[in-house]
C-alpha cells in the first residue's frame, strides 16, 4: 500500500519547526531528509525513523517496524502531536548519523 500525500503533508507540517527538512518520493513512499541526511520516511502511512541510540532514548516505548519487506527495522513515531519532541528527535538523529560525504 502506498502512502497518501495528505499523510506526508501532515508529517511535514509537524516537522516544520526544524529547518532543512525535505522529502523525496520513492516507489510510492517518501524518504525524509534532515540537513541532507536520510533520517527515515513515510511508509504505508507510518512515520518511521532510523533506530539510533539517541532516537531510542527519546522514544523509549516506540515500537519497531519494517518500512518494507526486506528493509531494516526502524522506530515507529507515534507521538506526532509533540512538535518539540519531533524537533529534538531530528537533532538527535542528525548528531547520531555520519556526516555527509563531499562529492
Amino acid at each position: 500500500m502506498a502512502s497518501r500525500k495528505e499523510y506526508l503533508d501532515y508529517i511535514m507540517e509537524q516537522l516544520s519547526q526544524a529547518d532543512e527538512v525535505s522529502y523525496r518520493p520513492m516507489m510510492g513512499e517518501y524518504v525524509v531528509y534532515y540537513r541532507g541526511k536520510v533520517i527515515g520516511g513515510v511508509y504505508d502511512d507510518r512515520f518511521l525513523v532510523k533506530k539510533t541510540k539517541s532516537a531510542r532514548e527519546l522514544l523509549p516505548d516506540a515500537q519497531t517496524a519494517l518500512p518494507y519487506e526486506g528493509g531494516k527495522e526502524m522506530l515507529l513515531v507515534d507521538q506526532l502531536e509533540d512538535r518539540a519532541l519531533l524537533h529534538d528527535l531530528l537533532n538527535a538523529l542528525d548528531a547520531d548519523l555520519p556526516a555527509l560525504r563531499k562529492r
